[in-house]
């Protein structure tokens, strides 16, 4: 590939293809991008493609305007939406969309999920919020860049650190997440599906089961994040 972006492009397109062998997308749902501040660009994959023939070469580079830098194919329809929250959120380096199974179940069902147990907790200290749907005259107007739009103020209504809460539920749509860079947004993902799925079964087995008690989120996220984290080497 003799591109000034080619490691931009393999970055975005593994993490695609990773999303893809995680059994989170089918046929051609879901998109991950990658960003490279310093040129002022995302790479995302693009519209309409399968998995099964995605390559390297066919990601998209755009502008922060979203205009197209370097490609042959049109870049993924949720582009609007991942430049919103690059230009909105410096810290964040990739991002992730699916419509995995269990996270959009709870999105469609437009709740939140509930932090029950410790693997959500060793994740985030907070149940994962899920947006609101989106208002009709917003649908009517540039959906995508309002769509982010929608994930942001979500964020700042209930005052969510997006570097801490790395991932949320669009009401009857789906889920985003996000991180560092484009793998630590798929991990993300997988995160936020194990979690739909484990806290689905839990309602199963008891409806009015409990949320995890404070110490045990305290405990558990503070052994992987912060300064007296411990987990790992």
């Amino acid at each position: 590939m003799n591109s000034s972006y080619k490691s931009l492009k393999e970055e975005c397109y593994q993490a695609n293809m990773e999303l893809q062998a995680e059994g989170l997308v089918i046929h051609t749902f879901g998109n991950v991008s990658a960003v490279d501040r310093d040129k002022g660009v995302m790479a995302i994959k693009p519209s309409g493609v399968p998995y099964k023939d995605l390559k390297s070469q066919d990601i998209v580079v755009v502008d922060f305007d979203n205009n197209i830098v370097e490609g042959r194919l049109r870049p993924s329809s949720d582009t609007k939406t991942h430049n919103f929250l690059y230009r909105n959120w410096g810290q964040i380096g990739g991002i992730a969309h699916t419509h995995a199974l269990y996270s959009v179940a709870w999105a469609q069902a437009q709740r939140d999920i509930p932090i029950f147990g410790t693997t959500h907790a060793d994740h985030l200290t907070k149940d994962i919020p899920c947006a609101p749907p989106m208002s009709d005259a917003l649908i009517a107007g540039d959906y995508e860049y309002n769509t982010g739009m929608q994930i942001m103020d979500c964020f700042q209504e209930r005052n969510l650190d997006p570097s801490e809460v790395e991932m949320i539920l669009i009401g009857n749509h789906g889920p985003f997440a996000w991180g560092k860079d484009a793998h630590k947004a798929v991990y993300n993902s997988i995160v936020l599906e194990t979690v739909a799925h484990m806290a689905f079964l839990t309602l199963q087995i008891n409806p009015d089961a409990p949320s995890l008690k404070e110490s045990l989120i305290k405990k558990h996220y503070g052994r992987k994040h912060g300064k007296d984290a411990y987990y790992g080497q």
